[in-house]
């Protein structure tokens, strides 16, 4: 079994004490020291109390996405520019023009691999935009 540890970082909605009537399965972010990869959770443009961030806007909500994935990654050792793959997920496709401005400031160069896929609604009907990640970086020093 592979060492792993949950990240949980400041400024990060915690889905551990969500308040829903129902279990949030999934950790913001998992680092697995065997290999140096960090997997990180959809990050939404939710505030670390739950509340959205840019309602209606989708480049306000994809800047709030890509702060809260910066946190997460930098939470496990990572930066933006060790992302290799990014999943990007739209509740409108018509609003990708306005995502890629926003998401080309944070990946100005060598962009990971991704895909961006419109789908009907997120887990809080505010929200237009979702992102998550892998990143590789160096393993540690012995």
């Amino acid at each position: 079994m592979v060492d792993k540890r949950v990240l949980r970082p400041a400024g990060v909605w915690d889905p551990a004490n969500a308040g829903f009537a129902h279990p949030q399965p999934f950790s913001q972010g998992i680092v697995c020291d065997a290999g140096r990869m960090v997997f990180a959770a959809g990050q939404v443009a939710l505030d670390d109390s739950g509340a959205v961030i840019g309602a209606g806007n989708p480049a306000a909500q994809t800047e709030a996405a890509l702060e809260n994935l910066q946190r997460v990654l930098n939470e496990g050792g990572a930066t933006m520019s060790d992302v290799v793959r990014l999943t990007v997920f739209l509740t409108d496709m018509a609003d990708l023009p306005a995502v890629q401005e926003v998401r080309a400031r944070y990946f100005p160069v060598d962009p990971p691999a991704s895909s961006t896929i419109e789908i009907s609604a997120l887990v809080v009907p505010e929200l237009l935009v979702e992102i998550d990640a892998i990143a590789v970086v160096d393993p540690p020093a012995p």
